[in-house]
């Protein structure tokens, strides 16, 4: 179980949390035992809550989402929730995390000799697995923003993609390019750049000059500019 973030229905950051000092728990907490979530019946528990939370934060959205509605929709009782979690930012993370771990799978299952299909393959897999999960992005969004321990959490998160990109770089120079430029610096522009324009294009709505534009050309601009950026470092100097 995760350490306590919030209170059980309302996001955390109603007001500015401390970091460091744990929040009041307002529902009694319920210990719970290894045992517990191993057996088979726990382990088909945790994943009816886990895609209950899926279908309850598409529906209603992570902050108006309450933990009742999860309960419900998963077919449990709500006390039977607070076996497997605290609250439902534990939910968002578990859902997060399995964000993170679909973008890799993605990208690693599809890495080939070519640097270049790696690179169309990493943002490809970012694409459609962003698209998958929106509400859970819309939800680290809004948390990102009102909660501070949460947002060093997504943070961190993060370095798994930058991560990520980084084994793309390490194919380009094995086929003998010299990127030139500090990796992790580029890595973390790469990350941000698909963030940034998957937020913008999924839930923004796309800016008014590229209305009418496919995923399909979307993917292959952001592919094009990650490209470029690797074939060309020597016009770039670094301190």
């Amino acid at each position: 179980m995760r350490a306590e973030n919030g209170s059980a229905d309302t996001p955390a950051g109603s007001t500015p949390p401390v970091i460091m000092t744990p929040p009041v728990i307002t529902t009694p907490p319920v210990i719970t035992t290894p045992s517990t979530i191993a057996t088979p019946k726990g382990r088909r528990t945790e994943k009816a809550f886990l895609a209950a939370a899926r279908t309850v934060f598409a529906d209603k959205g992570f902050l108006n989402a309450k933990i009742s509605d999860i309960a419900e929709t998963a077919g449990r009782s709500t006390g039977s929730f607070y076996n497997y979690y605290d609250n439902k930012q534990q939910l968002l993370e578990a859902l997060l995390d399995d964000f993170t771990a679909q973008i890799l799978e993605r990208t690693r299952r599809n890495l080939t000799p070519d640097p270049g299909s790696n690179i169309e393959q990493a943002v490809r897999a970012y694409w459609a697995t962003y698209r998958d999960y929106l509400p859970e992005m819309i939800g680290a969004f809004q948390l990102s923003m009102t909660d501070r321990q949460f947002a060093l959490w997504w943070r961190n998160r993060r370095q798994e993609g930058i991560r990520a990109v980084n084994e793309v770089f390490r194919s380009v120079e094995r086929s003998g390019v010299d990127i030139g430029l500090d990796k992790n610096l580029f890595a973390s522009a790469i990350v941000s750049m698909l963030e940034s324009f998957c937020w913008t294009w999924f839930v923004a709505g796309k800016d008014e000059l590229v209305v009418g534009r496919d995923d399909e050309a979307a993917i292959i601009t952001l592919t094009e500019i990650w490209r470029r950026g690797l074939v060309m470092p020597a016009s770039i100097t670094t301190p």
